[in-house]
């Protein structure tokens, strides 16, 4: 069963190349991406803006804009790898990852596409997993598979291995936190390659080349989340990733399911603590179907490429007002809407400001249009 959708788009081969090139320059994140797309129309217009804004934002040298010879260049690479790069509104993105306010403007996915479009449930948990936990990861995975939904998961030891395991025929999708030529851990390169011969999929925000730091890992979390229904944690101690990954769904308004487990088992603390903080007790599939069925109907509304508009006038700040926007920020969260009120400014020179210093590395956007300086 394929999510329903209400459009769908297609770049062209130069917006494909502009859209990477916007992406892959220092101090542009997915939200900062698709804020200067509303802003300057297109993603062409936006890098011709990047070094000025930057510099009137404070940059003490040009941040580096990626080339048209480097885009080509990784769209070429990929395409050896069996790699494409999909925006959203593309058949082969995720729809529902779409709808999440930093939803990466282009996903390099790998596999079969249409694996992408079935409705998925993540499962994730610990990965020194006890026996009983990896046993119960698999028998939920399979029972929904059966039921029609694609498991995703983050390709980890553990837990994640056991879910993509049983479903590699039925479906399931690698989400990865590094390029799709640096899988981590090493050892699970031959349990991908099954995965992409036997029919699902793996997807990545990642350039390739990029071996996966740290701070992947959590910002890789998000997607997990974000291209399903909803998530079931099997086994987490305190502090474990997978909670991390509960809490972006919670963001996200996705469902959260906990496996319960011994009070006596530190691999169970997480997850019976997401339980008391009202996660849905999972003991079987049914749990899950039944919780997730009221909205599986729902057409998802996805966005268009690029907004068809003329490029804006010229916004530049006056010194005093780029002043009064700054003098309202600080190291703790704002939101946008209320920078617009308290400084008097417009909404679009507001925005402008903003983007000065966050292409100057001097800004950091949060969800629900929040700011804050660093």
């Amino acid at each position: 069963m394929d999510v329903k959708t209400s459009a769908t788009v297609r770049l062209t081969d130069a917006q494909r190349i502009d859209w990477l090139r916007l992406i892959r320059s220092d101090n542009v994140g997915p939200r900062t991406f698709r804020s200067l797309i509303n802003h300057f129309g297109s993603a062409r217009a936006a890098l011709d803006r990047l070094p000025d804004l930057a510099r009137r934002g404070g940059a003490s040298k040009p941040g580096r804009i990626c080339t048209q010879d480097a885009a080509e260049r990784e769209i070429a690479q990929g395409a050896r790898m069996g790699v494409i790069l999909l925006a959203p509104g593309e058949y082969g993105y995720p729809p529902r990852l779409a709808l999440i306010d930093d939803a990466p403007p282009l996903l390099a996915v790998r596999g079969v596409l249409n694996v992408q479009t079935q409705p998925m449930i993540g499962i994730v948990g610990s990965r020194n997993a006890s026996g009983a936990g990896l046993k119960f990861a698999q028998t939920i995975a399979q029972d929904l598979s059966r039921a029609g939904f694609a498991i995703a998961s983050g390709l980890a030891r553990g837990i994640d291995q056991a879910a993509h395991r049983v479903t590699l025929q039925s479906g399931t999708v690698a989400v990865l936190a590094g390029g799709h030529d640096r899988i981590y851990p090493p050892e699970h390169e031959d349990l991908l390659l099954d995965m992409i011969e036997q029919g699902s999929g793996a997807i990545s925000e990642m350039p390739l080349g990029h071996a996966p730091r740290a701070r992947d890992f959590p910002r890789r979390n998000r997607l997990i989340s974000g291209i399903s229904l909803g998530v079931v944690i099997v086994e987490a101690a305190h502090r474990s990733g997978s909670l991390i990954t509960a809490r972006f769904a919670n963001e996200q308004g996705r469902e959260v399911f906990a496996v319960p487990g011994s009070p006596l088992d530190p691999r169970a603390a997480g997850t019976n603590d997401l339980i008391k903080q009202g996660a849905t007790l999972v003991t079987e599939a049914a749990d899950v179907i039944n919780a997730v069925a009221p909205i599986m109907g729902r057409p998802i509304e996805l966005p268009i490429s690029e907004p068809e508009r003329q490029r804006p006038e010229n916004t530049e700040p006056h010194a005093d007002q780029r002043l009064s926007v700054i003098n309202l920020l600080g190291p703790s969260p704002i939101g946008i809407d209320d920078l617009i009120r308290l400084s008097q400014v417009s909404p679009a020179t507001v925005r402008t400001v903003l983007f000065e210093l966050e292409l100057a590395g001097r800004l950091e956007r949060h969800g629900g249009g929040m700011v804050s300086l660093l």
